[in-house]
Formats: C-alpha cells, sequence, structure tokens
C-alpha cells in the first residue's frame, strides 16, 4: 500500500499524518545506511564532565536510542602545545596523527568506545585535520623545510588567527608529505573506524583526496567521506558535503531577512548542481555544529523562535544528511568554550528529545526522505511559508513549512486530506 505523509512546519507545532493512523507498533529495528543515516557530532570534551572516551561510551545508548547512526568525533589527537590557545588548546592544532589526546583518555579507551558504537549498529567517522598541523608536530622536526609553508625567515605561515598552527605545503603537495597523511588515515581505518570527517576540505586539492578515498574504498569497503566545504567537484571524491549555503539561508530566513520562498529557489539550484555530479552528493545539514555553536551563537540565538521548525527541515531537505549538535538534542543553549572544558549537558529526556527522536524515526521509517529521493516545490502565495513534496514509488512525504506567528489554511487540492492529522510533539 502506497505511504502518504504530511509534515505541517509552524513556530507553534509539528502534525503530522502517516497514512491517518498514529502507529502504535514497534517499528523494525533500523538497519544504518550511510545515505539516509543521521550524523551526530560529539564533542568529547565537552560531552561529559569527565570528557574521557570511557564516560562517553556510557552515553552510547541514548545516542542509540535518539536515532543516531554515524557518529563524527572531534578531532581527538593529542594537541600542540606550542602557541596553544587558552588552557587545553584547539581540537584542531593536532601534534600526532597516530595517537590520542590523553586528556580524552587511552587508545585502549578509544578502542572501547569504538567496539560498542559499532555493538550499536552505529559508524564512528574522526574529525580529519589535514591541511596543518600543531607547529610543535612529530613533522616539524625533520620536515619543517620540505612539507610546510614558510614565510622569508622560515617559520611556519600563519593563516587568519590560527597562530597555533602550521600549515603543510598543500600547493606543491611533496610526495612524501601525501603518503605520510595518507598512511596516518590509514591507520585508523585498520583499526576498525569507519570514516573520516576532513576539516577544511576545501583548501586540500581534490587530485590528492579521490586516488586516497578511491585506494581506501577499495581496501576498506563501505567507508565514508565527509568534506567541510561545498564546492561541487569536492564530490569527485567525497560522499557529502556541507549545506553552508542552505544554513546561512536559514538563519536569514529566521531572522526575517530573506523570504521563506528563498528556500525553494536554493533547492532548485541545488537540484540542479547533483545533476552535473557522478558520485554520491549528500549536504550536510544542520542547525548547529561546533563553529556555529562556539563562534556565531547557538540555533536560539540565531534562530530564535523558528529553531525548531529549521531543525526539523533538517531532516526532510532533499540531497540533504540532518546534523545533531552535541546538546541539541536537549536544547543546551549555550556556547561551549573552545579551548576550555566547559559544562556538560544535562542529558535528562525532554521535548527536545522527544523531537529529535521522532524526526530521526520518522526519516528512518520514509524512502523519500533518503538524499537522492525526487523533490517538487509546492506553489504557494504566503511570502512566510514554503512547501515542496518527496516522493519515491510507495511512499510520499509532503512538507508544509509556515515561518510566521499566524496561522495559514492551505488549499484543499494541496493536501487531499488531514483527518487523523495527529500532534507530533
Amino acid at each position: 500500500m502506497k505511504k502518504l505523509s504530511y509534515i505541517l512546519l509552524s513556530l507553534a507545532l509539528v502534525l503530522t499524518s502517516c497514512g491517518g493512523k498514529k502507529k502504535t507498533t514497534t517499528p523494525e529495528p533500523y538497519q544504518p545506511d550511510w545515505h539516509s543515516g543521521v550524523v551526530y557530532e560529539m564533542n568529547v570534551r565537552q560531552y561529559t564532565p569527565e570528557g574521557t572516551f570511557e564516560a562517553a561510551r556510557q552515553q552510547l545508548p541514548r545516542l542509540k536510542e535518539l536515532g543516531v547512526d554515524i557518529l563524527w568525533l572531534m578531532p581527538i589527537h593529542p594537541i600542540g602545545e606550542k602557541g596553544r590557545k587558552g588552557t587545553l588548546g584547539s581540537y584542531y592544532a593536532p601534534k600526532n596523527y597516530k595517537d590520542v589526546n590523553p586528556e580524552f583518555g587511552t587508545m585502549e579507551d578509544f578502542d572501547a568506545f569504538l567496539a560498542d558504537a559499532h555493538k550499536l549498529g552505529m559508524h564512528v567517522i574522526l574529525d580529519w585535520v589535514a591541511n596543518h598541523t600543531s607547529p610543535d608536530a612529530v613533522w616539524v622536526d625533520e620536515h619543517l623545510k620540505d612539507w610546510y609553508l614558510l614565510d622569508e625567515e622560515g617559520n611556519p605561515v600563519v593563516q587568519y588567527d590560527w597562530t597555533d598552527i602550521a600549515p603543510l605545503d598543500w600547493e606543491n603537495r611533496p610526495a612524501d608529505m601525501c603518503a605520510a597523511m595518507e598512511d596516518a588515515m590509514r591507520f585508523w581505518l585498520e583499526r576498525g573506524v569507519d570514516g573520516f570527517r576532513c576539516d577544511v576540505a576545501h583548501q586540500i586539492p581534490v587530485a590528492f583526496w579521490k586516488p586516497v578515498f578511491d585506494r581506501f574504498r577499495k581496501d576498506f569497503p563501505g567507508t565514508y567521506y565527509l568534506a567541510e566545504g561545498e564546492r561541487p567537484d569536492l564530490h569527485e571524491a567525497f560522499d557529502a558535503s556541507y549545506a553552508w549555503e542552505l544554513h546561512h539561508l536559514m538563519n536569514s530566513v529566521a531572522q526575517f531577512k530573506a523570504p521563506a520562498k528563498a528556500l525553494a529557489t536554493y533547492l532548485l539550484k541545488d537540484d540542479s548542481i547533483a545533476k552535473t555530479v557522478s558520485g554520491n552528493y549528500w549536504r550536510l545539514t544542520f542547525t548547529s555544529n561546533h563553529d556555529e555553536n562556539s563562534w556565531s551563537g547557538t540555533e536560539m540565538e540565531r534562530m530564535g523562535d523558528s529553531h525548531r521548525v529549521m531543525a526539523m527541515l533538517t531532516f526532510m531537505m532533499p540531497h540533504g544528511q540532518p546534523l545533531i549538535y552535541t546538546g541539541q538534542e536537549v536544547g543546551f543553549d549555550h556556547r561551549f568554550e573552545f579551548f576550555e572544558k566547559d559544562e556538560s549537558p544535562n542529558w535528562a529526556y525532554n521535548d527536545y528529545t522527544g523531537l529529535y527522536t521522532f524526526m530521526a524515526q520518522f526519516r528512518h521509517e520514509h524512502p523519500a526522505l533518503a538524499p537522492e529521493a525526487p523533490f517538487e516545490l509546492i506553489p504557494l502565495e504566503n511570502d512566510s511559508c514554503f512547501a515542496f513534496r518527496r516522493q519515491v514509488p510507495g511512499d510520499t512525504v509532503s512538507v508544509f513549512v509556515n515561518f510566521s506567528h499566524s496561522p495559514v489554511v492551505f488549499d484543499g487540492d494541496t493536501i487531499p486530506s488531514l483527518q487523523g492529522v495527529i500532534d507530533g510533539v
């Protein structure tokens, strides 16, 4: 039987209809799949009061229950001491690619975390910082002059305000440097990790990424690669990239700086790009991540009353892979300190937990929400509203969004029936 589902998103409530009746039976266990999975970014330092792998391992069953399929760990490598920012330093100033940050525990602790995540059916990917190392990294002593970008005085070039890092020479790509980077990544794949989220991937040539990932996919079938970047050519190597443009647009719509129909324009544009890509074209859709939270503010600060609606929309968008950042699933309205140990969220179940759990389950149950599933826009005249339909054989999901504080009546021809609509929150 064909499944018809409707999602009505507004500032006040969420309504859903699945065949006219609310399911009361326990659904079949969901088998995680990269393309339809829900991604969770774990900030290990801030995730628990202890800030360790072992403490985080105890929370894995909760994340499984939440509906998480892909665990993305922020960088777990030792952090450089030279030029260190703050007391504990930036996760993105790696000193040794083949070791773990003692702040988080031991390699054995990490192995136990990884093993338990796999037992629960979750994938684990590591945040990989290939663009640079710390100024006192293990590579610096032997390869400063031939692997690093240096100024006229022979010192590492400082990028932006990143005074705690030393940039590698990706302009010339020394062969032995590339081989060492591939070897370091392979070290973790051999340990059992399932792929990588690659930091500032757009600053490193695709000519490096593609052959390396081609070899990894052959040697480690089923691994996954996420680029922090948005250029279409990244998909020659990567499975997924960031939907930065969408994220900034959602901020603008939430702040009434752009009309809701701008989201429709974005969908058409992004879909046209997807048609030019031969490989996987999955976009990480999010309302927050470690950068946005610490430097731009929480989703509550940036999106105000629309933050829940926008979060739900990330689960529905064509080509999208939804991301949950540490604390979002309990509505943690706090900017994490980036270079210090900060308070950890209270993981007690609340309305936000119910919302994210519901959306993850809804996504798992509907093949029409897979990234590659087609969509069509539903024309609406109201500038505060946005609607589209996702459809594959046997499954249809229609999404209607109202960003205003006023109720909007949709035309009866648009929604065949609202009988049996239920409150989904």
